[in-house]
């Protein structure tokens, strides 16, 4: 079994399998999968070819192959799936070899974006992996290779089929760019921890670049991972050459480059895009043989979003308590009422107060808290990137949560009750999560501190039982209010040190509960928690609104060097001593930026509907709505804003332009005339991803988009181009074998409509592959995009 073999030999991957199937004769548009039945040889042939390389792990020609893709019933997937399988086992045994060859079920991306920010539900994603994994089992393959991903969410769906569908290893490979990001904005420590929690067998980088450029992402994965990682380069740059797409990386550089990837720390190697059986040979006759580097273990304690990961051990973080409705009535009539906005507000409140992860309870009386809980962790992970943490004695909604949360979370809690443990571990172990122990027991909470240590040992000892390690655990010794517990602030600090220093994991506490009872309670709560810090406090709940409670934390860090030369202190709170500015006067306006900026459709509905009562349509466009747009644009361009945060705020503006547009046609004011721009994936790629967000961005700035959807052929292009005079096309292409026929359509429209500008994007081009193809424009993100179009039509 490859298992016992991972980590402990290199093992080889082969290489690409498109650009070697557009050379035995697949046309533009072409499914490759579709070859597996009507060109049986030829792919048994591959495999053969890339076996006697030194392949020890063969992918399936099934990159593709799901439901979502072949569902008119023209080919049966199931068959599809089955023949791609058997094309490795007999290639494997006509190969001249003797070693053994795994077959491993190749699963790459749906083409689509999941909710919120797409169309394809979550579970309609998983069903379509489903369907496929059970199919690959069935066939006799002998692991699940999940590879290409830019989207966590996704990624996440096809683990959670393989892993509850299969009984076969899954190893995991995504595609990040030259910055360590995902598409959707996850870096190399959220998704390590994501696929750690979720039990990959091993993971990785594929595609996008080539062996170079990966080194740095390697080396901040191998500072993550404690599991086995995979790198598969592509063969450098894509380039075209006589018409056909060749890549600028030669075997033998390719080769001496993944020996140093292998000394590094890699365990498992291959190629992807443009790499051959030449390059593999290359790469397997200088590595095989070469020792591992061995797996360390790491230690880091992390909870993660799609797009950031919170480690908790080096100073103290803040976790924000606001979306709960203990004591708070407000919150109460919202969850009751399913004001939505409201709740929202309180976790973009809190994160622009400071907080590193929310806290989200939604337990009432006569509410469904399972559909509520599934419903504000959606909602909430669009409008905001910092982790959450799962706070429900519900074990149903404990569940459906953790199923739908796009990341690691924390997950509070668990108690030292054998009835807790046995509910709440084996959810850990199955979706992944840093899990919060309560010190307390069948006997209650323990009066010294010496007997919560006891009960977090138990807790420790009880998790290791299901794999959950102790960097998983983070232990609550609880705060017992001084009204009634006279000696409770001394064994909780008390209790924390030694939970922290003895046992070697990261604490938590509910710090407010110190002063239930008292008068000036923030007095109390201040203190409490720079003395909680001090012994050991990993993370404090509290309000991040609380200006006591958050002069505690800036000062304690200060003091305790962790603030490095104090700057995040000085940042705070230099401005004090400054003269008062003079607030805003914007009023309303004010809000609707705010509303665009944050993705809060309801709220930039309403606030735009009493804008228009005494403002013009135009002038709300021009002065509130496309700044919003702007300052958000570029921080997704900075790094600092991610995509579900931009798609959200398109969202927000489109909700707002609603209101605009019937204002425009109420009081006569003609709506500013729009230009047209024609958006296709080009003929024979069905992924529409990256022209989707395109779309969505363009309109929110004015254009007028002609959505021509996804495997459009370039006569229909041209005549749209032609017919609705048309200046600007946007082409998209993600695969190497549809890189042709985005060539096709430019000289088509060179040909044809001279005038009309073509901007290209895609993760399979680059800016000189660009150039070699006839585009005016490479669009490296979508904002890129917008500014181009901006730059043509409107000369701005």
């Amino acid at each position: 079994m490859i298992l016992d073999r991972l980590g402990k030999e290199l093992l080889f991957f082969d290489g690409g399998m498109g650009t070697l199937l557009q050379a035995e004769g697949l046309k533009p548009g072409e499914l490759p999968e579709t070859w597996n039945i009507t060109h049986a040889e030829i792919v048994t042939g591959i495999h053969k070819k890339y076996i006697e390389a030194g392949s020890d792990i063969i992918l399936t020609n099934t990159f593709g192959a799901n439901a979502l893709k072949f569902h008119d019933g023209s080919m049966s997937l199931k068959e599809i799936v089955e023949k791609a399988v058997g094309h490795v086992k007999r290639a494997a045994g006509l190969a001249d070899v003797d070693r053994e060859v795994y077959t491993a079920l190749d699963i790459g991306p749906t083409g689509k974006l999941l909710k919120p920010m797409g169309d394809l539900d979550f579970e309609e994603a998983y069903e379509a992996f489903k369907e496929v994994v059970i199919y690959g089992e069935e066939a006799g393959a002998d692991l699940i290779h999940i590879e290409t991903m830019s989207d966590t969410y996704e990624l996440k769906a096809a683990v959670l089929a393989a892993k509850e569908n299969t009984s076969l290893p899954v190893f995991v490979t995504t595609i990040f760019d030259e910055r360590a990001k995902l598409l959707t904005g996850a870096d190399v420590p959220s998704v390590t921890a994501l696929l750690e929690g979720l039990r990959v067998d091993a993971l990785g980088i594929n595609c996008g670049l080539g062996p170079e450029q990966m080194m740095p992402i390697l080396e901040q994965i191998l500072r993550y991972s404690s599991l086995p990682v995979i790198v598969k380069p592509n063969a450098g740059l894509p380039k075209q050459v006589n018409g056909k797409t060749v890549y600028d990386v030669l075997p033998e550089a390719f080769a001496s480059t993944m020996q140093e990837i292998v000394r590094k720390g890699a365990v498992v190697i291959g190629g992807c895009c443009g790499t051959t059986p030449d390059h593999i040979r290359a790469m397997t006759g200088l590595c095989r043989g070469m020792e591992p580097v061995a797996l360390k273990p790491k230690e880091w304690t992390v909870v993660s979003s799609y797009g950031q990961a919170v480690f908790l051990g080096e100073g103290s973080k803040i976790i924000g308590e606001r979306i709960n409705p203990t004591g708070k009535k407000k919150f109460k009539q919202a969850l009751k009422e399913h004001d939505m906005d409201y709740i929202l507000k309180e976790g973009i409140t809190q994160q622009d107060k400071g907080a590193h992860i929310l806290d989200v309870n939604v337990g009432l009386p006569d509410i469904d808290e399972a559909a509520m809980m599934k419903e504000v962790v959606t909602e909430l992970q669009s409008v905001t990137s910092l982790p959450l943490q799962i706070d429900t004695v519900d074990v149903k909604a404990m569940e459906t949560a953790l199923r739908i949360y796009n990341g690691k979370p924390m997950v509070n809690s668990v108690s030292g009750k054998q009835e807790s443990m046995d509910a709440v571990f084996p959810l850990i172990q199955k979706y992944g999560g840093v899990v919060i122990g309560l010190a307390l027991d069948e006997d209650g909470i323990p009066p010294t501190a010496d007997g919560r240590v006891k009960v977090a040992r138990r807790i420790i000892e009880e998790a290791g039982k299901y794999g959950i390690q102790k960097k998983d655990i983070v232990i609550d010794v609880l705060a017992m209010t001084i009204s009634s517990e006279p000696e409770g602030a001394k064994v909780t600090l008390e209790a924390l040190k030694k939970v922290r220093e003895g046992l070697g994991v990261n604490t938590v506490l509910g710090v407010s509960n110190i002063s239930f009872g008292l008068p000036s309670r923030p007095v109390v709560n201040a203190n409490f928690y720079t003395m909680a810090m001090f012994n050991g406090l990993s993370a404090g709940i509290i309000n991040p609104s609380s200006e006591d409670m958050m002069k505690s934390y800036y000062a304690y860090h200060a003091l305790m060097n962790l603030d490095k030369n104090c700057e995040t202190y000085i940042s705070q709170y230099a401005q004090m001593a400054a003269p008062a500015q003079a607030a805003p006067s914007a009023g309303q306006s004010m809000l609707l930026d705010t509303a665009i900026e944050k993705g809060l459709k309801e709220e930039a509905h309403h606030i735009t509907s009493g804008l228009v009562k005494d403002r013009k349509p135009l002038d709300i466009i021009n002065e509130f709505l496309i700044p919003a747009l702007d300052k958000v644009g570029k921080g997704f361009e900075n790094g600092t804003v991610f995509l579900p945060q931009l798609l959200m705020s398109a969202e927000a503006a489109k909700a707002s332009f609603a209101i605009l547009k019937d204002a425009f046609a109420s009081d006569g004011e003609v709506e500013e005339k729009k230009e047209k721009i024609v958006l296709a994936t080009v003929k024979g790629d069905i992924h529409d991803i990256g022209k989707n967000i395109v779309k969505v961005l363009l309109e929110n700035y004015g254009f007028d988009v002609i959505d021509l959807g996804k495997d459009v052929a370039p006569e229909l292009i041209v005549d749209t181009v032609l017919k609705k005079d048309v200046r600007l096309v946007g082409l998209s292409a993600l695969m190497t074998t549809t890189v042709v026929s985005m060539e096709e359509t430019i000289k088509q429209l060179r040909k044809q409509a001279p005038s009309c500008r073509v901007m290209v994007g895609g993760a399979v081009l680059n800016q000189e592959y660009a150039d070699m193809i006839g585009a005016d424009f490479y669009g490296r993100d979508a904002m890129q995009s917008v500014y181009y179009a901006q730059e043509l039509l409107q000369g701005k």
